[in-house]
């Protein structure tokens, strides 16, 4: 076996920044890095963005003999060093998630953040992969349309998107035969089941609503293994997200960049405050409102505003966005958790008391729900939850209390049924 090459482009940061942070995509298999072109002008608003192609796929080279999964995350570090980075975010559907947690394993302090898409630490059984090579050597990539065009795409996605989902399947056919099988067979031996538990890196695994090849729970059960991951899944998506949702993929790998950076520097403004003699005692890493771009305003405000309503809430508020509610969805995020929540002068326990207070006195009874279950995850009893209406009731008005002592009695009773239900849905996105 040999180290592979890879060919790559690369987009510019469209802010001007002449040292920006650079994001990694890599393609599926059968895929080129057109794959990754909806989600680009998201990332490259104020990233550098890299594409890659595997060997024999788009305007890589053929292979000249077999390679390895770790082989092709060697050669991704190598790519990126020759253009003169060391850190790099990256992001990777199914056998490009295979490389990206290949990277992860071996290559751990390359890795500002991971998201794996569609993937798994292993991924089929090894003797599909053997035979779907022997089959690619014996009729050709032309053989797989049928079967890819059932796999890759939601139910409804060609019928939506003909031009894109035909760009994707035409691609397949100018795909190297030799090499795609040898793609599948390095498939074949890949597994890092048992690794996974030792990432460091923080990862997000993304799975498709209809992806039957590396289904949800097959995600989240990844998740599982590696410490701290996060599962979420696209609505309308099967295998291929980033082209068949671009926009939810464009916000959310944005989102999750922009808090794995605000983390970073968390850690290491903590890191150096402790060498400098202060308390090593572990305390909240909360978000800094001074000297604050709109940018991170918003990764700041994304941080705290999972902490505070979780993150099934914030995914489901997430993906209900529209081209309609974008603006506001970014509005609340900066300006309410970014500007407001992140502010020192007062801790989330009393923002949650003034939260609870205003939305009784407003009669807003639809975000008080909402904000009983976060003032409860901020440290608030259910006591003192009904302290603070009552107390409100002497300066809103008895039936504006009235009304928030149903809603809360709602809201607790809702908890207590989740309780003995783990798959409870009754957050609604707001």
């Amino acid at each position: 076996m040999s180290q592979p090459v890879i060919r790559c482009t690369i987009e510019p940061a469209a802010n001007g920044d002449v040292n920006p942070p650079l994001i990694v995509l890599g393609p599926s298999l059968g895929t080129t890095a057109d794959l990754w072109a909806g989600v680009v002008p998201a990332l490259a608003a104020t990233h550098r963005v890299l594409r890659f192609n595997l060997p024999g796929h788009g305007f890589s080279p053929r292979a000249a003999s077999s390679f390895t999964i770790e082989e092709l995350a060697d050669a991704v570090v190598g790519l990126v060093a020759s253009i003169g980075v060391d850190r790099f975010h990256y992001a990777g559907i199914s056998f490009g998630g295979a490389i990206g947690l290949a990277l992860a394993v071996t290559h751990p302090t390359r890795l500002a953040s991971l998201a794996v898409f569609c993937s798994g630490a292993k991924i089929g059984r090894a003797d599909a992969w053997t035979d779907r090579a022997a089959a690619v050597r014996a009729s050709g990539t032309p053989s797989l349309v049928a079967g890819s065009a059932a796999r890759w795409f939601a139910p409804d996605f060609l019928g939506r998107n003909p031009k894109a989902g035909s760009h994707a399947l035409d691609q397949l056919l100018d795909i190297d035969d030799e090499s795609y099988a040898l793609a599948c067979e390095a498939l074949a031996v890949f597994d890092q089941t048992d690794a996974v538990a030792g990432i460091r890196t923080p990862v997000l695994c993304v799975s498709g609503e209809f992806d039957t090849v590396t289904p949800t729970a097959q995600l989240e059960e990844l998740a599982s293994r590696i410490p701290g991951a996060r599962a979420v899944q696209i609505a309308g998506a099967a295998h291929l997200p980033s082209l068949e949702q671009p926009i939810e993929v464009g916000a959310l790998l944005g989102e999750w960049v922009a808090g794995a950076s605000a983390g970073a520097a968390s850690a290491q403004a903590g890191a150096a405050g402790a060498s400098a003699g202060e308390s090593s005692a572990p305390r909240p890493a909360e978000p800094r409102a001074a000297d604050r771009t709109a940018a991170s305003a918003y990764a700041d405000g994304m941080l705290v505003r999972r902490a505070v309503l979780g993150d099934k809430h914030v995914d489901a508020a997430t993906a209900a966005i529209t081209p309609e509610t974008a603006a506001f969805q970014d509005f609340i995020t900066r300006y309410a958790w970014g500007e407001v929540w992140t502010r020192p002068g007062l801790d989330r326990r009393t923002r949650s008391f003034l939260t609870i207070a205003a939305l009784v006195t407003g009669g807003h009874e639809g975000e008080l729900a909402m904000h009983v279950r976060a003032a409860l995850t901020n440290g608030l009893s259910r006591a003192e939850i009904s302290e603070a209406i009552l107390h409100t009731a002497i300066y809103a008005g008895v039936p504006a209390a009235n009304a928030a002592f149903a809603v809360a009695r709602e809201t607790f009773a809702g908890l207590d049924a989740a309780a003995d239900t783990p798959d409870d849905t009754a957050i609604r996105p707001s």
